[in-house]
């Protein structure tokens, strides 16, 4: 296990959802778990926080984010003392002079030498701001120790922006020094994806266009927007999921083996294979490659709920997507010509993440018989939730002659009972920690992500009669979403457990 050094986290926002929610709770159960150096501690920055007695109140000692068991009560007060307040008088924009003798002070006391993390859990508008007087303070200088920078998504709005985004903290913080946290990636089935493919020879020699038909993501969430409507209405599901997390996802499906397992090694070649995605431009393509819907009123588990434009917040005539469906094609010569339908959506019938890999079906059909489309060999990655691996494949069923049917081999995390799966926050802040950027976005990487979605979203917005379906809550998105797909084909709707084989199901 690689030693982590003495250290100062600094949150700006400690005041936020975020900050109580999981940073605390994931920074205990490392603590928990021997993760944490002797030499560390926390301060929580906000406009208006309290005393470091009422911080440790909120966040540790009475956080309903923290389970009460057995044994922790103690641990939790011996975690608390390593966390500390600091309220800015003068807000983000104001002087760093009193921050920065703070950190120097908690640097002496705690023990943690010179190494600083900060984490902007703050909008990506004051990004800028917070980092230039933090340069301004020497607090971004290397030189007795390191100092990391973690910044939380919307990596940007569109291109334009996610590049000034990038331009402006390059100013101050080496690229090196910057940690672009996608929770996905902290995901331990996220992160088996590179393992299944490269560590495995009956998967490594297959994943080419010669044995894969076509490969296909869904991201389920079974909630609407919530109290998020005024943020997302401005964003859509493209912006929220697609463009961030599900191209991470496909960058490991796609990337080329990397020369080592070394963090630049492996974020090199995701940069080339989202670079390899082929962008569409054609308003015909994109009007037969993209679909955007939007849930209306309906029932989720027994519940009525309201449709989209019902939602507190969002503009009652609103065309934003909350589900996005798109087919592409990747321009190399492993995926030429496999199409990759990758699809989200919110008020689904249930919360489910997961790749699948259709193979290609046997050139000759030996055992013929109707509908064996539907029965091709599958490798199905759960991410979330029941995480785990299955796959599909023929088998006889018992009797006279050979009728195919498909069976299950499969394989859940959540048997490896002698091994504790981290929360995806604590892998990631403890990889910030050690200094291993593997799981975090690079900014030609972001780059990359949104010059392929970039056009999409001109075109649903500037394009000729570009619909927006309504689906109904609790149905798997617009009828005609499996138009997208050729010949007998369509989405795979997953249940909420990786075994589950729901018939195919369409609204009427």
């Amino acid at each position: 296990m690689q030693r982590t050094p003495n250290q100062l986290l600094v949150i700006f926002g400690a005041s936020g959802d975020l900050t109580e929610r999981k940073l605390i709770p994931s920074l205990f159960d490392l603590f928990q778990q021997g993760h944490l150096p002797e030499g560390f501690a926390v301060l929580g920055v906000s406009r208006s926080g309290g005393d470091d007695a009422e911080f440790r109140r909120r966040v540790a000692l009475e956080n309903r984010h923290i389970p009460e068991t057995i044994g922790n009560h103690g641990r939790r007060k011996e975690f608390a003392e390593k966390l500390h307040s600091m309220a800015l008088e003068n807000g983000y924009d104001g002087d760093y002079t009193a921050l920065r003798e703070r950190i120097e002070a908690l640097q002496q006391k705690e023990n943690t030498g010179r190494n600083c993390l900060f984490y902007l859990s703050v909008p990506p508008s004051i990004y800028e701001g917070i980092a230039r007087r933090l340069h301004e303070q020497g607090l971004t200088d290397q030189g007795e120790g390191h100092r990391r920078l973690i910044v939380e998504k919307p990596f940007g709005y569109d291109l334009a922006t996610a590049r000034q985004l990038n331009t402006s903290l390059q100013q101050y913080f080496e690229e090196s020094q910057i940690y672009r946290i996608d929770h996905y990636l902290g995901k331990e089935t996220v992160q088996n994806l590179l393992v299944t493919r490269f560590a495995n020879s009956i998967f490594e020699p297959l994943w080419n266009r010669n044995y894969i038909r076509h490969v296909e993501i869904t991201n389920a969430e079974s909630v609407g927007v919530g109290k998020r409507g005024g943020y997302y209405d401005g964003a859509g599901a493209l912006r929220d999921m697609f463009q961030n997390h599900l191209l991470q996802i496909v960058s490991l499906v796609v990337m080329e083996p990397p020369i080592g397992s070394d963090a630049e090694s492996i974020r090199n070649e995701k940069v080339k294979a989202l670079r390899s995605l082929r962008i569409m431009r054609d308003p015909e393509e994109l009007s037969a490659h993209t679909i955007r819907g939007q849930y209306l009123a309906g029932e989720i588990d027994g519940q009525q709920v309201p449709g989209y434009r019902e939602e507190p917040g969002v503009d009652p005539h609103s065309t934003t997507e909350t589900y996005a469906a798109i087919k592409f094609y990747v321009d190399n010569w492993r995926w030429a010509g496999v199409p990759f339908f990758v699809r989200t959506a919110k008020r689904m019938p249930t919360k489910v993440t997961e790749v699948v890999i259709h193979f290609q079906s046997p050139h000759h059909q030996l055992f013929r018989e109707e509908h064996l489309d539907s029965k091709d060999n599958k490798l199905i990655i759960r991410i979330q939730p029941d995480e785990g691996v299955l796959i599909k494949f023929g088998v006889k069923v018992p009797g006279q002659g050979f009728q195919v049917e498909r069976a299950n081999m499969d394989f859940y995390y959540s048997d490896l009972s002698e091994s504790r799966v981290m929360d995806a926050y604590e892998r990631l802040l403890l990889d910030a920690m050690q200094g291993d950027a593997t799981l975090y976005a690079r900014a030609d990487e972001v780059e990359a992500a949104w010059e392929f979605v970039d056009p999409i979203l001109d075109y649903w917005k500037h394009g000729k009669d570009v619909p927006t379906y309504g689906y109904t809550a609790g149905m798997w998105g617009p009828r005609n979403a499996d138009d997208m797909f050729e010949g007998p084909h369509y989405w795979r709707n997953p249940g909420a457990h990786l075994r589950d084989d729901p018939a195919f199901c369409i609204i009427t």
